[in-house]
């Protein structure tokens, strides 16, 4: 387990490094982007897009955060995170022909999932919180600033849709030998469905919906958590970690 710590926490580091850059480029282009919407509205190849550059300019600073790291940053690298950290978790095992090594350690199944899931997890939700808390100090190179305690807010939100994804792939491990066709099948569904969600006539059917930006900015304004979308997501997850379980206590080497 403590191979797979580390593992986990080199996992943590690079995720919040690659994130962190990304963040730290937006804030810093704030300005830029302040003052030059129109231009950057007209190149938008979509009607979608040109919406959303509109909704990030009137919604100011704000907006134009929670656009940036919550609803790009963090859903683009937090998918390919979540599905990264989850694939191997237990059919890596077989494909490195470790799994009744695995097995053999004095504990009982569902402690050594247990703990495989909470490893990734934890690395794939910290980075989130850590990069979020630097916000305030970013903004302020800029003369801007923005709620922590919101900030924290919109993580948990975020962090339960990537929980989720990371959950439907941890499943698939359990049941999978061959974690690349895990990862190619999560990512082309998630590709599948930011499709559909720039797709105005369909878009209400895509998984990211649960994570617009419309979400982040009623927290920014007031609203908290909105656990009519935050509470399926955790049921979900709980299910599909309770599903896990079952299947990993019926397989064999």
């Amino acid at each position: 387990m403590g191979h797979t710590r580390r593992g986990a926490l080199l996992q943590a580091v690079g995720f919040f490094i690659v994130l962190e850059t990304m963040l730290a480029a937006a804030c810093l282009f704030w300005p830029s982007f302040r003052d030059n919407v129109d231009s950057l509205r007209a190149m938008a190849p979509l009607a979608s897009l040109r919406e959303m550059v509109d909704q990030l300019a009137q919604g100011g600073v704000d907006a134009y955060v929670c656009g940036q790291h919550f609803f790009k940053g963090c859903n683009t690298l937090g998918i390919a995170a979540a599905v990264l950290f989850a694939m191997g978790s237990v059919a890596g095992e077989y494909q490195r022909g470790t799994f009744e090594l695995w097995l053999s350690r004095p504990v009982s199944r569902r402690r050594l999932l247990a703990e495989r899931y909470a490893t990734g997890a934890f690395a794939l939700v910290l980075p989130i919180f850590a990069t979020s808390a630097t916000v305030p100090w970013l903004l302020a190179r800029v003369d801007e600033t923005m709620d922590l305690g919101d900030l924290m807010l919109c993580s948990v939100h975020e962090s339960l849709f990537l929980v989720a994804i990371y959950s439907t792939t941890f499943l698939l491990s359990c049941l999978s030998r061959r974690p690349m066709w895990i990862a190619m099948a999560m990512l082309g569904f998630t590709t599948l469905e930011f499709s559909l969600y720039l797709v105005k006539t369909v878009t209400h059917t895509s998984i990211f919906r649960l994570t617009d930006i419309d979400d982040f900015m009623n927290i920014t304004t007031g609203g908290g958590l909105d656990w009519a979308v935050c509470g399926p997501l955790a049921v979900f997850s709980a299910a599909a970690v309770a599903t896990s379980q079952v299947v990993f206590a019926r397989r064999v080497p």
